[in-house]
């Protein structure tokens, strides 16, 4: 995609591709050293109202800010995503146009002196969603070395291979993506869910899982299925996609695998996603 420096509205947008525009989000503990953090992307269509956010939420990247700034305050950026989704909402930026220019002046003078908006740009994209994580890892995401074929991949490399797949399905706009779980459990949950979709009274979710890098998770999303199931109106179903198959013979496998069957949870290896999502499209359709 094309960035350009001037206001999306002035400029004529390539054709099928939307005038936009983004903003960095920054964390500045120390305003006196000017040293800050990049934290999320916040894209949206000045027109439509249309917006995408995403704010850092694996712990590898909570990690690295400690690192930059040893004081840094986890539970603040952890809560934030919520904090603006509830800002939008009350400034009725939700699903329509808004006075982007207003709220998001609104947004400079009240956020906290840590937390800063980097000056906006102007960005031509045809999907939003896709234009989102370019930004993101050109940004935000942590810079990985290069690393050897076949080696696992973080949470966020699998939610960017399951949505590529969910969207050459076009069940894409089918879908809810990131789900509060804090509907469900407790308020103040950070936990967010990939995946949602429903279908014939069903309601379904699916979860990203690294088995190589964060076994102790699928404790978790066990924990959060069984708290969905015990308060959804609909009947639910669960998935858990892994970076690998679960191997019988490893210990930490079997671990992953009891865990999310006690709880319900079908675990999918990502290179059966494909079979998976093609077997689930008739249903939604």
């Amino acid at each position: 995609m094309t960035e350009v420096l001037a206001e999306p509205q002035s400029i004529a947008a390539p054709p099928e591709e939307k005038a936009c525009a983004y903003r960095i989000l920054r964390y500045t503990p120390n305003l006196i050293r000017d040293e800050w953090v990049n934290i999320g992307v916040l894209l949206f269509d000045p027109q439509s109202g249309e917006r995408r956010l995403r704010l850092i939420e694996a712990q590898e990247e909570y990690n690295r800010v400690r690192r930059l700034h040893p004081q840094a305050d986890e539970f603040l950026l952890r809560a934030l995503r919520d904090d603006l989704e509830d800002r939008f909402t009350s400034a009725g930026g939700n699903g329509g146009p808004a006075d982007w220019q207003q709220l998001l002046a609104k947004w400079d003078d009240t956020l906290s002196n840590a937390l800063q908006l980097a000056p906006q740009k102007g960005v031509f994209a045809s999907d939003l969603d896709a234009e989102l994580e370019r930004l993101y890892a050109d940004h935000v995401a942590l810079q990985q070395a290069p690393s050897r074929i076949g080696a696992p991949g973080s949470r966020a490399a699998l939610r960017s291979y399951c949505s590529q797949v969910f969207r050459q399905a076009h069940l894409w706009d089918l879908l809810q993506k990131s789900i509060r779980a804090d509907e469900y459990t407790f308020a103040g949950d950070p936990m967010r869910l990939d995946y949602s979709y429903r279908r014939n009274g069903t309601r379904g979710f699916v979860q990203t899982l690294s088995v190589t890098r964060a076994p102790a998770d699928a404790k978790l999303l066990a924990y959060t299925a069984e708290r969905i199931t015990a308060k959804a109106t609909l009947a639910t179903e669960f998935a858990a996609i892994t970076d690998v198959a679960l191997n019988a013979g490893n210990e930490r496998h079997r671990f992953v695998r009891d865990t999310l069957r006690d709880a319900g949870i079908e675990p999918i290896p990502l290179e059966g996603f494909a079979v998976w999502v093609a077997k689930l499209k008739p249903l939604l359709q």
